[in-house]
């Protein structure tokens, strides 16, 4: 009895050392704020491509900030 439990303690370890984080499973763009994703969800909008070639999807709420302008000197 207690070397079947031993024995499946042994394979859930195997097993959950296998899968991935929950948090790693879509890579960040666009300052963190958005997520690298092949499709966007219905609450999210596409920005850009990111390096992989995936989409960059940001929340509806969140609006992208412009990128400062240069000053004349």
């Amino acid at each position: 009895m207690a070397m079947t439990q031993l024995l499946l303690l042994i394979m859930t370890l195997l097993v959950l050392g296998h899968l991935p984080p929950g948090k790693c499973e879509f890579k960040r763009c666009w300052r963190g704020q958005g997520a690298c994703r092949t499709y966007c969800t219905r609450q999210e909008a596409f920005m850009h491509l990111c390096p992989d070639a995936s989409l960059c999807c940001l929340p509806y709420g969140i609006k992208p900030q412009p990128p400062p302008k240069p000053e004349h000197v």
